[in-house]
């Protein structure tokens, strides 16, 4: 059991899921402060500074902060929208490597086809 253990650890599959898991978590800090510190208080720019994380309602002895909700689905659709942008962007990059003839076709080093049949029409009209 230890020995299945260690082969299904020692796979590359699982490395790369470790690495992406740990990447993932360092980008998520990127990106909740990119949303926290420049795209929620551009936002509150445009709605008058418009705070839902207040608003609840009472029942009882019962909160229920649904600011709170609202605040954290606004502060989702933002995240997933940058990243989206982010996955276009580096789609479009890895397109753009998979197709190199695209960007810079091959150079052609010897006559091209037309010159040849020129030549050749040449040749046909000495003989």
């Amino acid at each position: 059991m230890i020995r299945e253990f260690k082969d299904f650890i020692a796979k590359g599959n699982v490395m790369d899921l470790a690495v992406g898991i740990i990447i993932g978590a360092a980008f998520t800090a990127i990106v909740t402060s990119l949303v926290q510190d420049l795209i929620n208080p551009l936002i509150g720019l445009f709605v008058g500074g418009l705070d839902f994380s207040g608003l609840s309602v009472g029942i009882g002895d019962a909160q229920f902060m649904y600011g709170s909700f609202i605040t954290a689905v606004i502060n989702f659709l933002i995240v997933a929208f940058v990243v989206f942008l982010l996955v276009k962007v580096v789609n479009r990059i890895k397109s753009v490597a998979e197709k190199p003839d695209d960007i810079a076709p091959e150079v052609q080093t010897g006559p091209s086809e037309l010159d040849v049949l020129i030549e050749i029409r040449e040749l046909l009209r000495k003989a």
